[in-house]
């Protein structure tokens, strides 16, 4: 019985994440950060003391924390790139009518 709710849940967590839309830059940053950040947290953990999975939980959280605040500016620069191309090309589109 705690098999098949399990299932269910992980199914439909993961198709709900399915049809929320493609990932924002904060979003890939948090997951590529959470990434690396557990993978080196695991290695510096196991190293250290042994500790391999209380390692990779807090290299976790502070590489997805990073990560998010990364991609957060990396979205806010595009957005000013975006405007500033907008207001440039709208300048220069009078002249050619």
């Amino acid at each position: 019985m705690r098999t098949s709710t399990a299932s269910i849940l992980f199914l439909a967590t993961t198709l709900a994440a399915c049809a929320s839309g493609p990932l924002s830059g904060r979003e890939k940053g948090a997951l590529a950060g959470g990434a690396l950040g557990a993978g080196a947290g695991a290695i510096i953990g196991n190293q250290m003391h042994h500790h391999t999975a209380q390692g990779a939980a807090i290299g976790g959280a502070a590489g997805a924390l990073g990560g998010a605040i990364v991609g957060d500016q990396s979205d806010a620069a595009a957005q000013q790139r975006d405007r500033y191309d907008d207001d440039r090309y709208d300048r220069y589109d009078r002249y050619d009518r």
